[in-house]
């Protein structure tokens, strides 16, 4: 009872703060971040003060399995948050590719494309990926260490405060609150939440492996942990701050000019190095095998891409900074170091395919494999391309194009959609307490509806990117442009309207996934063929030449 006392007095205390806060800002927007902090101040309270009876919640539409030995509900909240985000973060994406195609589709001042490609960009990122990466590394430190998670209330403290920040990073977006940073817009109040929240991550992280009672840390924890502490420490630095008041949105950072933009693209490239490569690598790295029921093709190797990924990573920044005012040693600096990444990346591509030794038969008959595959095709793919648009020449065509858009959604789409959609189709069944999934053959739709849609956009993309490239390089005999601008505009759009229609069609995969997932959690079993060559038929599949009448004895 005294618990739950203190808990509403912590509840009661942050809502009366919220309310004052939000009567005294200095700007509307942070009034109205601060009326969305006490109303999640008053949900907790309400919550606290009932008790809700979580047994009656069990049997009820989600039915959820006893926990057993492990502590999964952090792990439904996720993979469910993972759906919900995932499918905003989509829709959001298609709307602006259809404002590029369409500008019509501007909607000033709250849904024009300024404000709605970084609610896309986070909402991807943060939110669909975060909420992956939280859930799975919370369900893999546990079966690998045998331990259930540390600090139980800091677990699910982590989840729902993360869902706080996503919810005060996304309505900032629409309400024009910004620091204009790539992938890290959020003010610096929402950047000082989300630093408590990825500590806490920390500590439950490590006290979990601290606990173990295996004494070998699985490959996929050194990932998951790079992840964590590399994305804490480039979070901070990029977001050193000066408020210009505690009761205003507005902030000016401690860095500008040229050292803003390298500490920006430090971090920037970093963030694509650790949050989406290496936590994901992770991913792979429970995943593939288990689904594969093969162990890992090479352990060593598995060390050797994590170690060798971990210390050239972190020096690749400055390519994004290629004929700017960045000194040019740095540059070159930059560059270097991105080629050099393209054999340990290529290193964990082999090393996942080749886990798949001895049931490559079941890419056939296993849709999610498919995916895993298909997600390590477009790893090694982007890892190569990746490098290859950090050289300078290459880079003086692709730089400012629309080049840059498909190798980063080939990487997105590809690598790190493909590989959260087949861990959460493994994961959904077992959370649950379900036989298997709803539809394997709606995976299968899944599959090929995703993959087309990178195809489409990927492509386009590419083309588009270099008719720019190509158009703004472009001089006449007197020494002037030959094209202006918005010729070149004119002359994408048609690869503008083919980008959408990958991007529907990819949205259109994850409805199905969505409608799959909640009928497994229903508890519901479609009934269909199994997905693999129907049996020998001797009168429909004889071989052309026949057989050798056995020898005389």
């Amino acid at each position: 009872m005294d618990k739950v006392v203190s808990r509403a007095g912590i509840w009661f205390g942050i809502l009366l703060l919220a309310l004052m806060g939000s009567a005294a800002a200095h700007d509307r927007p942070f009034a109205i971040h601060m009326l969305i902090v006490a109303l999640a101040a008053g949900i907790g309270l309400i919550v606290t003060v009932k008790a809700p009876d979580y047994a009656a919640l069990r049997r009820g539409l989600v039915r959820l399995p006893d926990e057993g030995r492990y502590d999964d509900d952090p792990i439904r909240w996720g993979v469910i948050a993972t759906l919900f985000w995932g499918m905003a973060g989509f829709l959001a994406g298609l709307f602006i590719a259809l404002q590029l195609a369409f500008p019509w589709l501007n909607v000033e001042p709250y849904l024009n494309f300024g404000r709605v490609r970084p609610l896309h960009t986070s909402a991807v990122i943060f939110a669909f990926g975060g909420n992956a990466l939280i859930a799975t590394s919370y369900y893999v430190v546990q079966r690998t260490c045998r331990a259930r998670l540390a600090f139980p209330q800091l677990a699910r403290f982590v989840f729902w405060g993360y869902q706080m920040f996503i919810v005060l990073a996304a309505t900032g977006y629409l309400l024009g609150v910004t620091q204009s940073k790539e992938y890290a817009e959020p003010e610096w109040y929402t950047d000082w939440w989300l630093t408590v929240v990825w500590l806490a991550y920390l500590a439950v992280f490590v006290g979990t492996i601290v606990k173990r009672s295996e004494p070998h840390i699985y490959v996929a924890n050194w990932f998951y942990l790079a992840f964590i502490v590399t994305v804490a420490m480039l979070h901070v630095v990029n977001n050193l701050d000066m408020p210009v008041s505690l009761l205003g949105s507005k902030s000016y950072p401690l860095f500008a000019g040229v050292q803003g933009a390298l500490v920006q693209w430090w971090y920037g490239h970093n963030a694509v190095g650790f949050f989406l490569t290496a936590g994901f690598l992770a991913m792979m790295y429970y995943f593939v095998p288990k689904q594969a029921e093969r162990p890992v093709y090479s352990y060593r190797l598995s060390i050797i891409h994590f170690w060798s990924l971990i210390f050239l990573y972190i020096w690749a920044g400055p390519h994004h900074l290629h004929y700017t005012a960045l000194p040019d040693w740095a540059q070159t600096l930059g560059m270097v170091f991105s080629v050099m990444l393209w054999m340990p990346s290529w290193g964990g591509m082999i090393n996942g395919l080749m886990t798949l030794n001895g049931a490559w038969d079941k890419v056939r008959t296993d849709p999610i494999i498919r995916m895993m595959v298909m997600a390590l095709a477009f790893y090694g793919m982007s890892t190569f391309e990746g490098p290859m648009l950090s050289i300078k020449s290459v880079n003086s065509l692709s730089h400012y194009t629309d080049w840059t858009i498909g190798h980063v959604h080939s990487g997105a789409l590809g690598w790190n959609g493909m590989i959260t959609f087949a861990s959460m189709y493994y994961l959904v069944p077992r959370l649950w307490g379900r036989e298997r999934l709803y539809s394997l053959r709606m995976v299968n739709w899944h599959f090929w509806l995703a993959t087309l849609g990178i195809v489409f956009y990927a492509a386009s993309m590419w083309v588009a990117g270099i008719t720019q490239g190509l158009m703004w390089r472009e001089y006449g005999p007197d020494g002037y442009l030959v094209n202006s601008f918005a010729e070149t505009v004119a002359a994408i759009h048609p690869m503008y309207v083919a980008r959408a229609a990958g991007g529907l069609m990819y949205l259109s995969g994850a409805v199905i996934m969505v409608i799959n997932v909640w009928a497994t959690i229903l508890g519901k079993q479609r009934a269909e063929a199994p997905l693999h060559a129907a049996a020998f038929n001797p009168e429909k599949d004889r071989p052309l030449v026949p057989a050798p009448a056995a020898a005389e004895a």
